[in-house]
């Protein structure tokens, strides 16, 4: 499987959500909300959630492996990068 088109929305307003990004897989599935947070190590990524009956936060859609999820990330980060480059 292969990202084939990374969208990104940045957000203007103060806070440590910086964007949010829509990744599309084999030109045939996509993935909307995938949050860029700046935290204390950094940029990273967080999957979409939803809150559950008891208030804790599970991901909707995620990486099964660790390697998965490093790749998805540096491809997001790569993608944020360059949309701050082209303002």
């Amino acid at each position: 499987m292969k990202v084939t088109d990374i969208r990104v929305r940045k957000i203007e307003k103060e806070g440590k959500m910086k964007a949010v990004v829509s990744i599309t897989l084999d030109d045939e599935f996509v993935v909307h909300d995938i949050k860029v947070i700046d935290g204390e190590k950094g940029l990273f990524i967080a999957m979409p959630s939803k809150k559950t009956n008891d208030g804790e936060y599970r991901d909707i859609a995620h990486p099964i492996n660790s390697e998965m999820r490093t790749s998805l990330q540096n491809m997001i980060l790569e993608a944020y990068s360059k949309a701050l480059d082209e303002e």
